[in-house]
């Protein structure tokens, strides 16, 4: 495998190891609380499946968080400078545009491994795999409400294909999380295992894929993310009005009552 994949420090915030037959297994880090996503874990996550598609010797990846989750989510500073900074807003905006394109572009299958808070970012990722795997303890949660702005930076694209469009209503306006189990019950996922099965459990899937031909499987993968491609329009629109949230009154009481742990209060109107 080339040095742009292992090089130390080539993509903050995760650890890439190379195993045979040919799985990379991407491991989310961060020092910070339950690996949430500063802004060069983001970019990082963004350009990653470039160059894994360019990659020879990479046959299928495998995606987990380490520790007690997959994901938390952005970091506050992240959104506290998205919300102040047009140019960091517009540098965000074509990461999380790109990092939807790049995961569903990508020609290797990819694996998640999906345990503990699952959000942001990493739930994108995860959700956008081609086979996920949670545990019965994982929670799924697309915040997006909570903080003020709309679901934009995967949800529209995938979970009515997913779970269908009475649920992904539900939770997406709701903001209410999704077990494991419940993922799996309604679609969202494609397994829920017991929490000691899980790496087990993803391991196997990734070997089987590592091992099968890799232009069916992947030319197979290609067809299928067509329906993804397709909805490709409205995942850019409500992309666009969750940035453009990131602009008024309502993300940052969101993000000021996340930091002092309380409700928030929203606006009571808004003049749409």
């Amino acid at each position: 495998m080339t040095s742009t994949l292992t090089a130390d420090g080539a993509y903050p915030g995760l650890q890439l190891t190379l195993h045979d037959p040919g799985i990379l297994e991407i491991v989310i880090r961060s020092e910070k609380t339950l690996n949430s996503v500063d802004a060069a874990a983001h970019r990082a996550l963004t350009r990653v499946w470039r160059d894994i598609d360019d990659t020879p010797g990479v046959r299928c990846v495998l995606i987990r968080g380490e520790g007690r989750g997959f994901s938390s989510g952005g970091d506050f500073a992240l959104i506290e400078e998205m919300s102040s900074d047009f140019t960091a807003l517009a540098r965000v905006w074509k990461e999380a545009r790109d990092l939807v394109y790049n995961v569903v572009n990508c020609g290797k299958p990819i694996v998640s491994a999906i345990h503990g808070p699952c959000v942001g970012a990493g739930l994108a990722v995860a959700l956008l795999a081609d086979v996920s795997v949670a545990a019965k303890s994982a929670r799924l949660l697309d915040g997006h409400v909570r903080l003020g702005v709309a679901a934009g930076d995967h949800a529209a694209i995938i979970w009515p294909l997913l779970c269908g469009l009475n649920k992904a209503k539900y939770h997406l306006l709701t903001g209410e999380s999704v077990s494991g189990e419940e993922a799996e019950r309604i679609g969202l996922v494609s397994l829920c295992v017991p929490d000691d099965d899980l790496l087990d459990r993803a391991w196997t899937v990734a070997r089987t894929l590592a091992t099968g031909s890799p232009t069916a499987i992947r030319w197979t993968k290609y067809a299928l993310n067509n329906w993804l491609r397709q909805a490709g329009p409205i995942f850019d629109t409500s992309l666009a009005l969750e940035f453009l949230g990131f602009t008024g009154p309502d993300v940052r009481e969101g993000l000021s009552s996340l930091r002092e742990k309380r409700e928030p209060r929203f606006e009571e109107d808004a003049p749409i």
